[in-house]
């Protein structure tokens, strides 16, 4: 069953050029369109099924600069504030409170990271109170259970995935950018090697710019382009619950499980890092890349199994640009739920927060996590064709950072001065070796 998400109204006739053609309408790509539509760039964004359909509904909903990787924090940080200055620009509703992120502990070992992390947070600004057990009981009073300790992040907070991806796409309409669902971009056309128009199933596109946000469906598409970008994707599974009389905590997550509750009164059920690895052609391919990520969370993947293959956006075929794609075979990834890992984290769930016994699951649902093999981003023009910026391999974390990765890729897609240095997130770090460092999340 997929989960709640807002339906928005778009127009099926394509305008014939555009300066910049946005293609994916999850987060990454609506906030991109939106602030190049703001600067007065026209902008087209294609999405091949419904805005926000994929991963930008199926994820936590964390704005969290916390626990963030040095390299992803300066745009946590930027984004916190843009999702709330969204809302006073566009008048549109995202779900979007700092209600602060909790986290409990008793593993004393997880509690000096996060102590380490607050050391290194302090010279880049950001507020993180450290809680000792009596605090961490305090602020964790719902579970009624006794702490070793925790952290409180203030002035991080949490936004509504159903609401979030589709009220930036009807700003962003208001602000005069075309907008089209139910349109699969094919590929690419140049002339001289650069960019020069966007392939879509129902007609070209005329533009001297493309970005590239389609999230799990990036790295097959770059293939067409002869574009090689290391990718893999694992399924994860939540579920959500039915209110529950008495009000809990907005957003805290503890080893076995996360809680966050959602703008109308859900909670949303999780357990962090719990996946299913679904077997593909281009998982296969760019397996070694991956060695060190997979070797480091390892306890919490499991094998997968033919979900990756019936989805098709891990193919290693080319496609014909006059005939349909996989993408319009598939035009919203929505894979079964892990049901043995959605009970189990109902268990784990009231075992944390007793109160939630009685609420009765809404909605269970799974998605596909694209990953990158350090954890972090590629995002900027593709060396060797010019005018084709990738923004995809978001690892998890796009919901949150997504104003901010929108304002970096439109700032590059403009020539504008960037929000923040993007020269952690170049897609040409991906030629090197993976054994780098692997982003803590």
């Amino acid at each position: 069953m997929s989960p709640p998400l807002n339906h928005i109204h778009t127009s099926s006739e394509l305008p014939a050029s555009a300066d910049v053609v946005v293609i994916g309408g999850g987060i990454i790509g609506v906030f991109t369109a939106y602030y190049l539509a703001r600067r007065g760039v026209s902008v087209a964004l294609v999405e091949k099924g419904r805005i926000g359909a994929e991963q930008s509904s199926r994820n936590w909903g964390w704005c969290r600069q916390q626990n963030r990787d040095a390299r992803e924090l300066p745009l946590a940080s930027k984004s916190l504030d843009l999702w709330e200055r969204f809302a006073a620009e566009s008048g549109e509703d995202t779900g979007f409170h700092r209600c602060g992120l909790l986290y409990l502990s008793n593993d004393e070992a997880e509690i000096s990271r996060w102590a380490s992390w607050r050391e290194f947070a302090k010279s880049a600004g950001v507020t993180t109170h450290m809680l000792s057990g009596r605090e961490a009981a305090e602020r964790g009073q719902a579970t009624g259970r006794a702490w070793k300790g925790g952290v409180f992040s203030p002035s991080d907070g949490t936004a509504d995935p159903g609401k979030a991806a589709p009220a930036v796409a009807a700003a962003l309409i208001k602000l005069g950018g075309s907008v089209h669902q139910n349109c699969a971009a094919r590929g690419i056309e140049t002339e001289g090697g650069r960019v020069s128009g966007v392939i879509t199933e129902a007609g070209v596109i005329k533009t001297r710019t493309a970005v590239m946000a389609g999230g799990a469906w990036a790295s097959s598409f770059c293939r067409q382009l002869g574009i090689r970008f290391p990718q893999a994707s694992v399924r994860q599974s939540i579920l959500s619950v039915s209110a529950v009389e008495q009000r809990l905590p907005d957003a805290v997550v503890s080893a076995g499980v996360s809680v966050t509750r959602r703008s109308d009164g859900r909670y949303a059920l999780a357990i962090s890092g719990r996946a299913r690895v679904d077997l593909t052609g281009q998982f296969m391919r760019f397996a070694p890349q991956f060695v060190p990520m997979f070797a480091k969370r390892w306890r919490n993947l499991r094998p997968g199994g033919l979900e990756g293959i019936r989805g098709g956006h891990e193919t290693l075929s080319r496609w014909r640009l006059d005939a349909p794609t996989p993408m319009e075979r598939v035009r919203i990834l929505d894979p079964k739920p892990d049901m043995t890992a959605i009970r189990d984290t109902q268990r784990r769930a009231i075992e944390l927060l007793p109160q939630l016994r009685d609420a009765r699951i809404t909605h269970a649902w799974a998605g596909y996590i694209d990953s990158t093999p350090d954890g972090v981003p590629g995002i900027g023009e593709v060396p060797g064709v010019p005018g084709f910026i990738l923004a995809a391999g978001f690892s998890g974390h796009g919901f949150g950072i997504g104003p901010g990765a929108g304002h970096l890729i439109a700032d590059i897609a403009s020539g504008a001065e960037p929000i923040v240095d993007p020269a952690p997130y170049r897609p040409e770090r991906f030629s090197g070796t993976a054994w780098g460092k692997v982003a803590d999340f």
